[in-house]
């Protein structure tokens, strides 16, 4: 790795820390005044669970500013990013709970943490999933508290809460789609990328962008920029954790590898093996994927016809088109010092392990 690549992947992770303190200071004062009967503990809990994120969509907040040339005092942009990462907490809660997910970055999820700590054992999983829901909920309210108290000018707030309002709509949706055509193993290529595109394209990395972009008080150009960016590159985000959610190790992802599998996610992976597949590997893939009981032995046959059926190899190559044009738009009109940091972060989004 050269100096300047070592230099732009510094300048992007040099905020995290700044993040971090004013998530746990944030959330510990949340605990230490709360007003309501077993809030702080709540509070607590979110505090844990946020503990060990990449920080991916704060961190892009933080380099949309860079890239619009954002000025003044940086605790600004701190608490905005802050903000995000309060917002995709609640989103990972939710999201796990519609997954059925036991673990996420190898500890157990929200739900699953509270019904193991149910003293019934017949309401432990209503009470895991229904309070796991609340402690969501309580990180949305919190993102908002940080959002609406970051001072900014009257017109930048606009656009920020115009990009935010977006973010949260347009993930909604690409969750609803995803729900959809869940068990569904004749959707289209078209399909599982319309749900890439409005579940993570627009809110892992667009919108982020854009956030920060607004703080800064960007032009169109810029707004532009961020999206032509971030919409291939956040498709190609998720089209490798697609392929790590089969072929990964969970001891590097945290996750495991079955669960896409049991739960008959039909991602574009999927749809392009089955295209490609004999009859006969067709009808086993059919078979196997969505069945709650698979194993490893099964899932290790998946994999295989994954890999025979060319699939596998047709998403790599879906992952390095999209990469290439993120890499072309970041010419013009970012400053040097931000494409450089953007280049950085494509590579480490789609070159990953975990």
């Amino acid at each position: 790795m050269s100096a300047e690549t070592l230099t732009a992947e510094s300048d992007f992770f040099a905020p995290r820390a700044a993040i971090d303190e004013l998530l746990y200071e944030f959330l510990t004062e949340k605990a230490q005044t709360a007003t309501v009967p077993r809030q702080s503990a709540l509070a607590l809990l979110l505090r844990d669970f946020i503990t060990g994120g990449k920080r991916v969509r704060p961190l892009l907040c933080v380099a949309g500013w860079h890239a619009a040339r954002g000025e003044g005092d940086p605790a600004r942009i701190i608490r905005l990013a802050a903000s995000i990462e309060l917002a995709h907490a609640c989103a990972l809660i939710h999201d796990d709970i519609m997954d059925a997910a036991d673990s996420r970055r190898g500890r157990p999820t929200v739900h699953r943490m509270l019904a193991d700590h149910h003293p019934t054992p017949s309401m432990a999983e209503r009470f895991g999933i229904s309070g796991a829901i609340l402690v969501g909920d309580l990180a949305l309210v919190w993102s908002d508290e940080l959002l609406h108290t970051t001072p900014m000018p009257d017109a930048n707030r606009t656009a920020v809460l115009r990009c935010v309002d977006m973010a949260r709509a347009e993930l909604i949706a690409g969750q609803h789609l995803d729900l959809l055509t869940t068990s569904d193993l004749d959707v289209s290529i078209e399909t599982t990328l319309t749900v890439v595109r409005y579940k993570t394209a627009k809110y892992t990395i667009e919108r982020p962008l854009q956030v920060g972009a607004a703080l800064a008080g960007a032009g169109q150009q810029v707004l532009d920029a961020c999206t032509a960016y971030g919409v291939p590159l956040g498709e190609a985000f998720q089209l490798r954790d697609d392929v790590l959610g089969v072929f990964g190790d969970p001891a590097v992802t945290g996750k495991s590898r079955l669960d896409d599998l049991r739960e008959g996610k039909c991602t574009s992976l999927i749809v392009h093996a089955l295209r490609s597949a004999a009859p006969h590997q067709a009808g086993r893939l059919r078979a196997l994927i969505g069945d709650p009981r698979l194993g490893e032995p099964e899932a290790a046959e998946v994999r295989t016809l994954l890999t025979n059926t060319g699939a596998r190899a047709a998403v790599e190559q879906m992952i390095e088109e999209r990469y290439r044009q993120a890499l072309g738009a970041l010419a013009a009109p970012f400053p040097q010092s931000a494409a450089r940091t953007l280049e950085t972060v494509a590579e480490a989004a789609v070159h990953r392990t975990a």
